[in-house]
């Protein structure tokens, strides 16, 4: 079987064709008829928390660039945004997950989605006060002839970069961006049920900071109840369209928050209660342990259903729920890493599971991921330079959906034998393979002593050795040791990589940048000269790639800020 297969998981589905039956009547002749009776067993209780947006082969960067540069229109960029949305929702629909999020895509940034969602734009960015198309979406985000964009900075602690929202006391709120319901009814238009995900209110102001002018004592939190009536128009459009579930990504209840801040979070959905009235509604945490506290005030929230936890990077918060969670609502328990590229191990997670399961109950149980899977690359079956031995170590966020529906369908009593002892199989070899275990270097590391990190001359005798050769003056020059990749270069790499031209001839371009190089120094009069470094690619990569214990990917990007 192939491990990387999404069919092999599908949920079951039978068939009973042409049945013949007889009816018996005195007043009617005998009559024959037949029909085909389908059903599908019930849907693996599966979830996802988000997916990289992207595209597998970076196809939302490269359309974005062409948008900004003025190469496509906006019509053709939102074809290609709604073809990867379609691709998404029907690469999880084809894996059997049963709860597909929807609105986890975004131009640019998810906090920016919001800010745009709820009328938050900052007055120098001349908003009319209509519904936010891209001149002002990307303004913000980026900028403009005329005005600095918004500030940046990291979501948690992880490496992807947030526009951070900002606000004052006098910021008027209202419904500006309809991209969670059109989202929404476009997958409904393919056929597809999906949970509409929003970044929740509490999360979204403490997120957010004082706008330039504003006293940076100003707490944002405090607009509380001037957001909340955005998000309950937001919801009723959302039922009015058919929604069953509703997402809120609250990750900030897993920072050491003071009892202002937690009351924030009851006040906010107690008010929201009415509004999610006939929704199901999940209140989704990551990146680390929910503390007790906080714990407390969240699963007594009034209105919600269900809870999602990062099970991957807290495992206090397992400690938390085997000592008590609410009768009857839903665990959503992420135990499938959405923040690294390597295999689940299955065997353990099942084991996390039927833990859980004697707690909550089967159908109260929900597989899920940790966190959004935008934290790791999209598809390992892009990788065609890996080999068979690694690609079998690694899951990207598609092969991390299969995982969870692996899981799911285990859970359920119809576990993948032959996925699961491949799983096994993959993790006795990454901590056996000598590719991993390198005993020289452990035996290098164990002989070090505490004197080998200092050098057996001192500073002024080096320093007198470096004159004597170099003859320096007092202030020689020099530059970093970077000179720029010109066009000429990538296009003799691109070619190299491409099989076009051979190595002897790469190595003699290479050559004739460094001679270049070297004769603009000394023209310059340069004291310490460099070669240039032309023949590096990304720097990280290119000295990874001359060590041993790294690999590198085709397509294995990673969305860190705006532009993928």
């Amino acid at each position: 079987m192939n491990p990387f297969s999404l069919s092999s998981l599908t949920p079951l589905s039978y068939s009973l064709s042409f049945v013949s039956l007889r009816f018996l009547s005195p007043s009617f002749p005998t009559k024959f008829s037949s029909f085909r009776l389908t059903f599908r067993a019930r849907t693996m209780a599966s979830h996802i928390v988000g997916y990289p947006r992207m595209g597998p082969k970076r196809e939302l960067k490269f359309a974005l660039e062409s948008f900004w540069d003025g190469k496509i229109t906006a019509e053709e960029l939102r074809k290609v945004a709604s073809g990867l949305r379609a691709s998404i929702w029907k690469e999880m629909s084809g894996a059997g997950i049963k709860y597909i999020p929807s609105n986890t895509f975004s131009y640019y940034d998810q906090v920016l989605d919001t800010t745009a969602m709820i009328g938050a734009v900052p007055p120098r960015y001349g908003w009319n006060g209509r519904e936010i198309g891209f001149d002002v979406y990307f303004s913000m985000a980026r900028g403009n002839d005329t005005v600095p964009a918004m500030e940046m900075t990291k979501w948690f602690d992880t490496n992807y970069h947030y526009i951070v929202p900002e606000l004052g006391p006098d910021m008027k709120f209202t419904y500006s961006s309809h991209k969670a319901i059109d989202e929404y009814k476009e997958a409904k238009a393919l056929g597809l049920e999906t949970v509409p995900v929003l970044i929740g209110p509490v999360s979204y102001l403490l997120l957010s900071k004082p706008a330039k002018g504003i006293d940076k004592s100003f707490p944002p939190l405090s607009l509380l109840d001037k957001i909340l009536p955005v998000y309950k128009a937001v919801i009723s459009e959302l039922k009015a369209a058919g929604a069953l579930w509703i997402q809120f990504d609250e990750p900030k209840i897993v920072m050491d928050l003071d009892a202002h801040q937690l009351h924030a979070f009851a006040q906010a959905y107690s008010e929201l209660e009415s509004s999610l009235s006939g929704l199901n509604v999940l209140i989704e945490t990551y990146f680390a342990d929910v503390p007790a506290e906080a714990y407390k005030t969240l699963t007594s929230l009034k209105g919600v259903t269900a809870f999602g936890f990062d099970l991957v990077r807290g495992t206090k918060t397992l400690d938390l729920i085997k000592g008590g969670f609410p009768s009857g609502k839903y665990l959503f328990a992420g135990v499938v890493d959405g923040r690294n590229i390597w295999a689940n191990d299955l065997g353990s997670s099942l084991s996390t599971l039927q833990a859980l399961e004697g707690i909550v109950g089967r159908d109260k149980l929900v597989v899920s991921t940790s966190c959004s899977l935008l934290h790791t690359a999209v598809d390992l079956l892009n990788e065609t330079k890996l080999d068979a031995e690694l690609k079998s170590w690694l899951a990207f966020a598609a092969q991390k959906i299969v995982e969870v529906n692996a899981l799911a369908k285990a859970l359920m009593g119809h576990k993948d034998e032959a996925f699961f002892s491949a799983n096994v199989a993959a993790h006795a070899s990454r901590k056996s393979s000598p590719r991993v275990t390198n005993e020289a270097v452990q035996k290098a590391a164990a002989a070090l002593k505490g004197s080998d990190n200092r050098r057996a001359t001192n500073v002024s005798a080096r320093l007198e050795a470096q004159q004597k050769k170099l003859n320096l003056p007092l202030l020689p020059t020099t530059t970093i040791g970077s000179f720029p990749q010109t066009m000429e270069l990538r296009r003799v790499r691109r070619e190299y990589k491409g099989d076009k031209i051979s190595e002897d001839g790469y190595v003699k371009a290479i050559k004739e940048e460094i001679g270049k190089v070297v004769e603009l120094q000394e023209e310059l009069d340069i004291d310490v000269l460099v070669h240039g470094e032309p023949e590096r690619n990304d720097m990280v990569e290119y000295f990874g790639e001359q060590l041993s214990g790294f690999a590198f990917t085709v397509n294995g990007w990673v969305q860190s800020y705006g532009s993928p």
